[in-house]
């Protein structure tokens, strides 16, 4: 067997083989400490990162905004297509991101709950402990500063977070915010480079 699926609410999670003798030891363990009235759950996550990009908005919008591409920017996602029709972001329209954490992939379909051109774009991943990601774009004399925004309401299930420290995440806000940084550092290299029309590869 190459693996197996499952689904702990917010996404899909795909198991590789290898991992699933210690999957079923985790679950089992976990059964028992839930029996455990005194066992409390990590804090929910927020975390928030900005950068300058000499870009007009519309510009680094478009890029943000554009779920098809974000596998070019982000380091954990790996694809990005709209679901439903949808052929661009517009508040209401659903998307499946698939990500890679380690040996461990998933997918979520998220919805669009904010799409400002030049402004604003967020979306809210299912789940009770589905997060929400926003960026808020603010532009003057040409500079752009983008401001990338995940906040949890809900801590992610003990499950998430077992495949989180199989891939070697023990901190996760930490974790997060290294791949959101590196998000928008490259962000910032594509819009620069499409605003002044002199990209050597297209971006």
């Amino acid at each position: 067997s190459t693996g197996l699926s499952i689904r702990p609410g917010c996404c899909v999670i795909h198991v590789p083989a290898t991992h699933r003798a210690s999957l079923q030891e985790h679950t089992e363990s976990q059964m028992s400490s839930n029996s455990n009235p005194n066992n409390s759950s990590k804090s929910p996550l927020s975390v928030t990162v900005s950068a300058a990009i000499a870009a007009p908005a519309d510009v680094v919008y478009g890029l943000i905004s554009d779920v098809t591409r974000m596998p070019e920017f982000s380091p954990e996602n790996i694809r990005g297509e709209w679901l439903d029709g949808a052929t661009g972001p517009t508040v209401g329209a659903r998307f499946k991101g698939t990500n890679k954490l380690g040996s461990t992939t998933w997918s979520t379909k998220p919805t669009v709950t904010a799409a400002e051109p030049g402004r604003r774009f967020a979306f809210k991943v299912p789940g009770s402990s589905g997060a929400l990601w926003t960026y808020e774009l603010a532009s003057q004399d040409g500079v752009t500063v983008v401001t990338e925004s995940m906040v949890q309401q809900k801590a992610s299930s003990p499950l998430i977070r077992w495949f989180q420290r199989r891939a070697g995440v023990t901190d996760r806000a930490a974790n997060l915010r290294s791949a959101m940084t590196t998000t928008l550092e490259r962000v910032a290299v594509a819009a620069q480079c499409q605003a002044v029309a002199d990209c050597p590869i297209d971006v």
